[in-house]
């Protein structure tokens, strides 16, 4: 994780928490529960803020999650924090899935992560369409919570990216017993668009305050521009701040 946390601030201004509409804090409650996590796919940043987002929420839980085996190949380090690879698209890679997710799904001191869109796909993009995985593990399980993630990577005001996630309302599965795979996946679909939507929402706004800062990555343009305003502000005799849009505390 000081890896991850240390190459995440790198290649972020910061990774944000959107409020709860009361704008207090957004995370759900989850104790003793398990808890599978399912979300979009944005990006390739996505398996590493799952991580960094986790730290800082739940540190006391274990991470996993099911990534392409073709992709682990070629980034065999995420292996060593917590990701299985499954083959996409196979009923070997299906059953895998369901066969580890089972398993998440016996344990209160796990999290387990699926980017259910299965591929990238721009996070503005409608309608937004997940893999059945989820409704079939949701169908099967007897116990545990469901919970929309939503996640976007917009620019704001800065050189780097935001890292910006959204919680959505957490779904018991004992609350549902009769509840069948398909229409667990219609009613999950449906949770993950209204969560985007929400995201999506607050990101067009570019408005800090409506979020929670979970990390702090670079701030200003750095090299021989920052070095020359630095040297600006200290002849001048002034603090030099490196952002370019200054956010209220």
């Amino acid at each position: 994780m000081w890896y991850v946390q240390r190459y995440l601030r790198r290649h972020f201004h910061a990774i944000r928490l959107l409020k709860a509409a009361s704008g207090g804090p957004a995370m759900p409650a989850i104790d003793g529960e398990p808890v599978l996590l399912y979300t979009n796919h944005p990006g390739w940043w996505d398996p590493l803020i799952f991580l960094a987002v986790a730290q800082r929420l739940y540190p006391d839980r274990l991470n996993y999650g099911p990534i392409d085996a073709a992709a682990l190949g070629r980034y065999s380090f995420l292996e060593r924090i917590g990701f299985l690879g499954i083959e996409p698209d196979s009923f070997k890679g299906a059953a895998r899935f369901l066969r580890l997710a089972k398993a998440a799904m016996n344990r209160s001191d796990v999290l387990f992560w699926v980017t259910a869109q299965g591929t990238f796909a721009d996070p503005r993009q409608r309608p937004v369409t997940i893999r059945p995985g989820v409704g079939h593990v949701a169908a099967a399980a007897d116990k545990g919570l469901i919970i929309p993630l939503a996640v976007e990577y917009p620019f704001w005001g800065e050189r780097l990216p935001e890292a910006l996630v959204a919680f959505g309302p957490p779904q018991r599965i004992a609350d549902f017993p009769t509840r069948d795979a398909r229409t667990w996946h219609d009613h999950l679909t449906d949770l993950l668009a209204e969560t985007q939507n929400k995201l999506a929402t607050a990101a067009i706004a570019r408005d800090p305050a409506c979020f929670s800062r979970l990390a702090t990555g670079r701030t200003g343009v750095g090299g021989a521009y920052d070095l020359f305003r630095r040297l600006q502000a200290w002849l001048a005799g002034k603090h030099f701040d490196p952002a370019h849009v200054r956010e209220q505390p």
